[in-house]
């Protein structure tokens, strides 16, 4: 039984599993978002976020040894230099206001050639909106066509109900309509 196993395996051995790990997190880094297997990116997200916590920790503390003790576990995890370097420079700074829950994981449904599940991981922004896919063109259509029908009902009733009632008063409206039209003229 696994009872208390929390550690996502994937497959591999525990040097190929830090390594593919340190990999995916530079990939993430240095691009912001990638796409990969579910399985993959559920274990990337508890990975980044600890590495992004050691990058909060390095702006908070106040000796520059403490810093570049953070600076050095993230690169022993990651094993690159300028991916550490952006997100200790750059990207921590939209980070420093979140507790947690630095990265999103879309599912983008199953690769054609082996059938995987895969997924869209990306950092969260404080000002995101989200990852917004295109919507499907049938359900567009579909929606846009019975939209216009019920338009279309809308306005014949409108017609149908405004007609009658306006067919009596409408042979009055043009000759005291006339009139004004004519002072104005005149003037």
């Amino acid at each position: 039984m696994r009872h208390n196993k929390r550690k996502h395996k994937l497959g591999v051995s525990g040097p190929h599993r830090s390594a593919m790990m340190g990999n995916l997190a530079t990939a993430l880094i240095t691009h912001g978002r990638i796409e990969t297997t579910l399985s993959k990116a559920r274990a990337l997200r508890p990975f980044i976020e600890k590495i992004i916590t050691l990058a909060k920790k390095a702006e908070k503390a106040n000796d520059a040894a403490r810093k570049l003790h953070y600076r050095r576990l993230a690169i022993s995890r990651v094993r690159d230099k300028k991916a550490v370097a952006k997100l200790f420079d750059e990207l921590v700074t939209e980070f420093t206001e979140r507790n947690g829950g630095y990265t999103r994981i879309y599912k983008l449904g199953q690769r054609i050639g082996d059938a995987a599940e895969m997924a869209l991981i990306e950092f969260v922004d404080g000002n995101d909106e989200g990852y917004n896919p295109k919507p499907k063109k049938k359900a567009a259509k579909k929606a846009t066509k019975k939209a216009a029908k019920k338009a279309a009902k809308k306005a014949t009733k409108k017609v149908a109900e405004e007609a009658p009632a306006e067919e009596a008063p409408a042979e009055e409206a043009p000759a005291t309509e006339e009139a004004p039209a004519e002072e104005k003229k005149d003037a």
